[in-house]
């Protein structure tokens, strides 16, 4: 989104008073943040009984009870373990993507792209990164195998990019056109465009059964439940704040929750998808941007763009266990995190940089600059049998 817009909404969420739902959740301990979170023991093994009625074609829920167990440190799919590791960084004012060596924190390469690339998005079938050029209306394949990229793909107005669970569709968020529009996977051909009534879709994440999926609306304030198969709006909602401004999606590891950042009301709303009530409210931080789940599936990191912190919400205990502060403050929005789950890469919205973020300590590892106007950070190869879409939803 614009600066100037993000600044002015940013400074009326200063109003941000009364919701203060969940409000106990918000308090940390230095105990919590000096724990080695990427090296813990994942969460013990449960009895795995396969969910009824997943959308056809897609891949066996590998645990109900943890939707990202497949997402294990150093867990590659044969697809990709021979991926040399990188970190992929797309500078919407620069019109370019900076490469990383994640091992060295040093850039190898500058590969020109599309006008204001925002996104860097893994296939479905893990083969090909896709650079969303929002305002050159195309797509840039990038080969994560030799890092060359390819010739672009014309698609019109592609913010974000997701793709169906199934693997057949790409769904593109048409944030200036207001639409949803489910292309082929591979060729990218329209299948059909979804008109939609809110402003601003941008980001997404499927259910566990992959049947629907919950949209935010960046500039009204709303939320959408998208049947899969059926490519239609189910269900829509204002949330329940002025001003509010929906980013990032995650669902919970256990399937029955959704969380949506909001950089406006300075946290993330809680919403449980099956019956889409009005969601409760937990405050993060200014600026709230975005969502990562550590490799243990116990802890979520919320980046909070406005303030330069990221807080760490533990899935187990219901609430918010700490807040890492960069140095001399920064502005942290999307990335992911490393195939070790080591490394909370992070891109520096509004300073031209990107920050590497040990996970065990939450300090600052690296801070390295790049473009302007840093954004959808990837980093690639990660564990996971297949992708969700955005910088690495991986299942």
């Amino acid at each position: 989104m614009h600066p100037t817009q993000a600044a002015r909404l940013l400074a009326a969420g200063a109003a941000l008073t009364v919701l203060t739902l969940l409000s106990a959740c918000s308090g940390g301990t230095q105990h919590h943040e000096d724990e080695a979170l990427g090296s813990k023991a994942p969460l013990p093994p449960r009895v795995k009984t396969q969910q009824a009625n997943v959308l056809p074609g897609m891949p066996p829920v590998q645990d109900p009870a943890d939707l990202y167990a497949a997402d294990r440190p150093g867990k590659l799919s044969p697809v990709v373990k021979d991926f040399p590791s990188r970190v992929y960084v797309p500078n919407t004012n620069s019109d370019t993507v900076t490469v990383i060596d994640p091992r060295t924190y040093r850039i190898i390469e500058t590969i020109p792209v599309g006008r204001q690339p925002q996104h860097v998005v893994p296939s479905w079938d893990l083969k090909t990164l896709w650079v969303n050029n929002d305002l050159g209306n195309s797509l840039t394949p990038i080969d994560p195998r030799t890092g060359k990229a390819g010739k672009p793909v014309p698609v019109h107005d592609p913010y974000n990019l997701y793709f169906t669970p199934d693997g057949k569709y790409a769904v593109v968020m048409a944030s200036k056109d207001r639409q949803l529009v489910f292309r082929d996977a591979h060729t990218m051909k329209v299948v059909k465009s979804l008109p939609v009534s809110c402003s601003g879709v941008n980001h997404a994440d499927f259910s566990a059964d992959g049947r629907y999926f919950i949209v935010s609306c960046e500039f009204s304030g709303e939320l959408l439940k998208v049947d899969t198969a059926r490519m239609e709006v189910i269900g829509q909602q204002k949330l329940p704040f002025h001003g509010a401004m929906p980013q990032d999606v995650k669902i919970s590891p256990d399937g029955k929750l959704y969380y949506i950042a909001d950089m406006m009301a300075n946290g993330m709303w809680i919403l449980n998808g099956e019956t889409f009530a009005e969601p409760t409210f937990l405050a993060t931080g200014k600026g709230a941007h975005g969502l990562y789940i550590s490799r243990d599936s116990r802890v979520m990191y919320i980046s909070n763009r406005g303030e330069g912190t990221i807080s760490l919400f533990d899935f187990n205990e219901n609430r918010l266990t700490g807040k890492w502060r960069l140095p001399g403050g920064g502005s942290p929005d999307m990335g992911g995190v490393s195939a070790d789950g080591k490394v909370l890469w992070l891109s520096g919205r509004y300073n031209s940089e990107v920050y590497a973020i040990d996970t065990r300590t939450g300090e600052q590892l690296a801070r390295i600059r790049v473009g302007s106007g840093p954004h959808g950070l990837a980093v690639y190869p990660q564990p996971g049998r297949y992708s969700l879409g955005h910088t690495g939803i991986f299942r």
